[in-house]
């Protein structure tokens, strides 16, 4: 059984202003995030993922809706007391060129969150800095080299690194082993594991390769054009899904076996722009399952077998 939520989201929003209109990237997400559990967040490009994350932490400030961290509403925090928190809340960025400062040395990427919360002495530091990078599995002497003069995955390590640093409850993970190739894709992923057994972490782990999120999380959540449409254990969705596009994208993915044949959920067209979303159900205007009344409103997620939820019109139908 799941412990208790160290993150509970409430009908949290995020729309964005533009010379086009209102952009809705987020809309009324609701999601609990157990302590010590790896939650995965999934779904097609433009579906508020990333977006989603980065409010969460409120490094994008949310247009409505509450973020709850150990108790606490994070929206309702000064400037003094998110600074606070920010030191039990980190994140690992998708890019691992573009996160870290060319400019600075591998120690003073990694030492920044100390510097900024004036943790410990230089020396103490410094210590700390080589501490962490045995920890990721790189060596000392890294320390005084650029971020250039290492590999992408090298690089992501730093990164998670840096995310550590501060000894956080939660991080944010986002698309962290997507530019990188397979095989490293695997040691960076076996290193988050170990990484949240050792220090008993909390992640929100955002990803659109679905196999990747089977693997490491132990919840599964959904996302489609903003909502959350299926959330549940990873285990219980991936071999039942309920929701329709759900099923779409577990049925996308290869089949390791050759000649093995796979029954295939198309989806028609391309995911609609969040400048103009689809009334009522977002995924109607790509579901064969959709009818006139799901048009009409947003399906709520309900629970559906198994501690899994489900946000479809026509759910028990279809299931």
């Amino acid at each position: 059984m799941l412990d208790e939520p160290l993150v509970s989201i409430r009908h949290l929003s995020k729309t964005f202003q533009s010379d086009r209109g209102p952009v809705y990237a987020v809309q009324d997400v609701s999601l609990d995030i157990p302590k010590g559990s790896i939650v995965g967040l999934v779904g097609e490009s433009g579906s508020g993922k990333t977006t989603l994350g980065r409010t969460v932490l409120r490094l994008i400030e949310p247009s409505s809706g509450s973020t709850f961290f150990d108790g606490t509403d994070l929206n309702g925090l000064d400037t003094a007391g998110m600074r606070a928190m920010r030191r039990r809340m980190q994140i690992i960025f998708q890019d691992p060129v573009a996160s870290l400062n060319p400019r600075l040395r591998v120690r003073d990427v990694i030492a920044e969150g100390l510097v900024a919360h004036k943790v410990g002495s230089r020396r103490q530091r410094d210590d700390k800095v080589a501490a962490l990078l045995d920890e990721v599995g790189l060596k000392t002497e890294h320390m005084q080299r650029f971020p250039h003069e290492f590999s992408g995955g090298q690089r992501q390590r730093i990164g998670i690194a840096r995310a550590l640093a501060l000894d956080p409850d939660f991080i944010v993970a986002d698309e962290s082993v997507s530019a990188l190739d397979v095989s490293i894709q695997a040691q960076v992923l076996n290193l988050l594991l170990d990484i949240r057994d050792r220090r008993g972490l909390t992640m929100l782990f955002i990803a659109h390769d679905l196999s990747v999120v089977e693997y490491l999380c132990d919840v599964t959540a959904v996302m489609y054009l903003g909502r959350i449409v299926e959330v549940g254990p990873s285990a219980e969705v991936y071999s039942a899904p309920a929701h329709p596009y759900t099923k779409a994208l577990l049925s996308a993915i290869p089949e390791p076996e050759p000649g093995a044949l796979r029954g295939r959920e198309l989806l028609q067209g391309d995911i609609p722009s969040p400048l103009s979303p689809p009334s009522g159900c977002v995924f109607r205007t790509r579901c064969r399952h959709a009818q006139e009344a799901c048009a009409d409103a947003a399906p709520e997620l309900v629970p559906w077998g198994d501690g899994r939820q489900a946000a479809c019109h026509r759910l028990s139908e279809i299931s």
